[in-house]
């Protein structure tokens, strides 16, 4: 499905009801930028001004949502974090979007710093993150940080009680940020529909109970009338642990909970990419030019690249791909000199500080591993702590020889499947840890456990060593299932499953 077909499909479902998306991260961000006289204008005495823009982020979900909300109007509820978001709205925080061609409503709700701090850096992502992934990262759980959670998730609430007063109306909300609100609109709306997708693991009942906000936290999301998951075993964890956690009651055969009279459908909804972003330069002499030129930039030569693209998050496994490269150093010194580790991470939640202890523990792994291989001419990893735009990062792509995904723990993993996208030469291998959700799609990858060095080690070297005609087989089974499941059929599905709820209401 394409976007153009997703907003065919839902014009017409959506016809008579208003969508209100829920998410922290927003479709479009407005920046202040300060542009400071220089040379005659300075001496003339010509002042500061500021000039504000806009942006939209590179996220899959604005991918996925923002043609559905500019064919059909409605209203995304975000969090306005731009440092020119606040001129850029009106008194209540609204804006009409896109600003260049206005098509819908987006809502921003302005946080203070003790309620930014608690809800998002602290339950969301010091305390549900690594509860939900298995990475061997303990949570912390502050009664203040929880305080805050229920302040800006109520909040977030009223916000969408206003924006669907007297509306026949589809509520969809994004991720752990928001546990609470499906409750919270639900009570005050039980004719809405509201429908949430988790875009993270969810774990085990053993490690759930372990929070102690668990009733409240599964209290608030059985307001749902449709909840859904990456994967169905994900779905078998949520109902487990509402099993043992819940006065509720566990259809089996239909995938529900009844709690409070009201019934949750629980739902696997693997999420993708929009293939079409990352097709890019086609196969030819355009192509070969843009793949010496990132070789150039890189300083690269004509050695072969294994590449690993991820935020600095310590699920993402990017200490275990160094260790992993360390030892294939190690044990297959015949590719010493002849293969670059090219490694990009992306800073985030700096704040917290686990993520700047893996931070120097990453650029430590990798003066260790420098320090012991390198040689005059060959710096055996090349490490870039930078973002990255997706024109770049396609480039890169489409110059790697071996795309490493070795995540600890992963609800679905996107890399994986932008890097199968742009390589439209049908070429390049994709190294994938069988813990991120992607695995279970992509099974014509070459698959790994990232916690076992010396396989991790063994399949660098098989995935180097792979004849092109093994190589091209597997990426266009790959490319297949990629471009024949999109994040438009993922936007389709869940959509159209809430529209059939409140159909069958009438």
């Amino acid at each position: 499905m394409t976007s153009a077909d997703l907003v065919r499909t839902m014009s017409d479902r959506l016809r008579d009801t208003k969508l209100v998306v829920v998410a922290n991260r927003q479709p479009y961000v407005h920046e202040k930028q300060v542009i400071t006289p220089t040379g005659l204008r300075r001496l003339l005495g010509r002042r500061e001004k500021v000039r504000i823009s806009w942006k939209q982020p590179a996220s899959g979900l604005v991918t996925a949502l923002d043609p559905v909300m500019r064919a059909c109007g409605g209203t995304w509820v975000a969090h306005g974090n731009g440092s020119g978001d606040l001129e850029s709205s009106d008194p209540s925080g609204r804006l009409a979007v896109p600003p260049d061609k206005p098509k819908y409503t987006l809502r921003r709700v302005w946080l203070k710093p003790p309620e930014e701090n608690g809800y998002y850096y602290g339950v969301s992502n010091n305390a549900l993150w690594p509860l939900c992934h298995i990475a061997y990262a303990r949570p912390v759980f502050n009664q203040s940080d929880w305080r805050h959670y229920v302040e800006v998730n109520r909040r977030f609430a009223d916000v969408v009680l206003e924006e669907i007063a007297g509306t026949r109306a589809i509520v969809f909300v994004q991720d752990y940020h928001y546990a609470l609100l499906p409750r919270f609109v639900k009570s005050a709306r039980p004719d809405a529909v509201v429908c949430h997708f988790w875009h993270i693991p969810w774990p085990n009942p053993e490690a759930f109970r372990i929070l102690p906000w668990q009733s409240e936290v599964l209290d608030g999301l059985l307001g749902n009338d449709l909840l859904g998951f990456h994967l169905q075993y994900h779905c078998n964890n949520f109902l487990e642990t509402v099993d043992r956690t819940m006065e509720a009651r566990i259809d089996q055969e239909t995938f529900s909970v009844y709690c409070r009279g009201h019934r949750t459908s629980i739902r696997p909804y693997p999420i993708s990419i929009d293939p079409s972003t990352w097709n890019g330069t086609p196969p030819g002499p355009a192509w070969a030019k843009e793949v010496a030129a990132t070789r150039r930039r890189l300083d690269l030569g004509d050695r072969r690249i294994v590449m690993g693209i991820d935020r600095l998050d310590y699920t993402k496994g990017i200490p275990d791909r160094l260790l992993a490269f360390d030892r294939f150093l190690e044990r297959y010194s015949e590719w010493r000199g002849r293969v670059v580790l090219v490694q990009v991470g992306s800073p985030t939640r700096d704040r917290i500080d686990r993520y700047r202890d893996l931070s120097r523990e990453v650029s430590e792994l990798v003066d260790k591993i420098n320090a012991r291989y390198g040689m005059p001419g060959w710096t055996p990893v090349v490490y870039r702590r930078e973002y990255h735009d997706p024109k770049d990062v396609a480039a890169l792509y489409r110059a790697t020889d071996v795309c490493v995904v070795s995540s600890l723990h992963d609800g679905m993993n996107l890399v994986a499947k932008e890097f199968v996208a742009s390589r439209s030469d049908n070429r390049g291998v994709l190294l994938l840890s069988k813990f991120a959700g992607a695995a279970r799609e992509l099974a014509d990858a070459l698959q790994v456990n990232p916690f076992a060095p010396d396989e991790f080690a063994e399949a660098l070297h098989t995935a180097l060593s792979m004849g092109p005609a093994e190589a091209e087989r597997r990426m266009r089974a790959l490319r297949q299932q990629v471009c024949a499941h999109t994040v438009f059929d993922w936007a389709a599905r869940i959509l159209c499953d809430a529209c059939a709820v409140a159909d069958s209401r009438g």
